[in-house]
């Protein structure tokens, strides 16, 4: 049964004629996607492909050129920025503000949207964080300042803060980078466990292909033209992977959905 044809799920987000880029020039056009609930997507391509601007463009950071963004059947820009903060939560790659900050003080930002003007935590808010916490396994780190963290526990702590942040949709840009490969599996496999277990819709850049093919629901393989998306397997039925990279130099192997050096 194909995502369209499941009546349990619900339309999150549904991208539609997308152009993105700047006013120097579109790096991708052609962009049409639907994502449901509780699925985890990945948007993957070449460097330089406009991944982390479409993720930004997504995030209403930066202006799209052309075509449709809906969130729950409402246009992006028809949001007002404090109900859109309730709506999407954005993990990007630049660092954070201040890594003095303690791992609760960093998570409990995610609360910003829906707390009083003097910033106190209601009960409600509390419990959002206490859960955050328990979904990335921070217990042990909690009460660590974020400057005594790896990169892979700096990485989960983000993304506490943005499941904190309780939002319907959470975009995350590279969210593996500089990990090695034991943590860049840890982190996929808990964005699939708690797409799973929240039905929130999380979207993800990565270059990671091979990972994303085991582990997620949809795809968008961002070539600037046609832009495929669909489940990892009718990618590869369609050989949408065999033209990522020039073939004398890398091959895809659809038997075993992974790349092949040109030896």
């Amino acid at each position: 049964m194909s995502f369209k044809e499941d009546q349990n799920s619900q339309v999150t987000l549904e991208v539609t004629d997308l152009a993105i880029g700047y006013k120097s020039g579109s790096l991708a056009k052609n962009i049409n996607f639907t994502l449901f609930e509780g699925k985890l997507t990945a948007i993957v391509g070449i460097n330089g492909i406009g991944k982390s601007t479409l993720l930004r463009t997504l995030g209403n950071v930066q202006p799209k050129l052309a075509g449709s963004i809906q969130i729950k059947k409402k246009e992006l820009e028809n949001y007002r920025s404090i109900e859109l903060a309730t709506k999407i939560s954005l993990v990007l790659t630049e660092p954070i503000a201040s890594k003095n900050m303690s791992v609760l003080e960093l998570i409990a930002l995610g609360r910003q949207p829906y707390t009083n003007w003097i910033g106190n935590l209601s009960k409600d808010d509390k419990t959002k964080i206490e859960e955050a916490v328990a979904m990335l396994q921070l217990q042990e780190l909690q009460h660590r300042k974020c400057f005594e963290l790896s990169d892979g526990q700096l990485q989960r702590v983000m993304i506490a803060r943005a499941l904190a942040q309780d939002t319907s949709i959470i975009l995350l840009d590279e969210p593996t980078t500089h990990l090695d490969l034991y943590h860049k599996v840890h982190i996929l496999k808990l964005l699939k466990s708690i797409a799973d277990q929240t039905k929130k819709t999380i979207i993800f850049t990565s270059h990671e292909i091979e990972m994303a093919i085991q582990l997620c629901d949809t795809m968008l393989l961002l070539d600037g033209e046609k832009n495929p998306f669909g489940q990892p397997c009718e990618l590869i039925e369609q050989k949408a992977f065999e033209t990522l990279f020039p073939a004398e130099v890398v091959s895809f192997d659809a038997s075993t959905g992974s790349f092949r050096i040109q030896k």
